[in-house]
């Protein structure tokens, strides 16, 4: 299985990306062994989708970073979060706020 998710700090800001093991990914960005993250830690999984292979995976990835993918999410997110213990303070989804 392959996954496609995004990552969240207290400060608002997202970061979309995929591997094949989730768990041992989130571990990996919140240790600070991935230099593209290691400065923008602790990040917090609020999102994943689950593909078949990993090209999907990468495709997904790359939609959810592009304008309509970050719309969808901003949408998306914005019902999730309103429904669980994420409160608007440690969150804000705003227009440009995912990165």
């Amino acid at each position: 299985m392959f996954y496609t998710y995004v990552k969240s700090k207290k400060d608002g800001k997202f970061y979309t990306g995929s591997t094949n093991d989730l768990r041992k990914r989130l571990i990996e960005h919140n240790s600070g062994r991935v230099f593209s993250t290691k400065d923008r830690r602790p990040f917090v999984l609020i999102y994943y989708e689950a593909c078949l292979n990993e090209q999907d995976a990468r495709n997904r990835e790359k939609y959810l970073k592009s304008g309509m993918g970050k719309r969808y999410l901003r949408n998306r997110l914005r019902r999730f979060l309103s429904l669980t213990w994420l409160t608007e303070h440690e969150i804000k989804i705003e227009e440009g706020n995912l990165k």
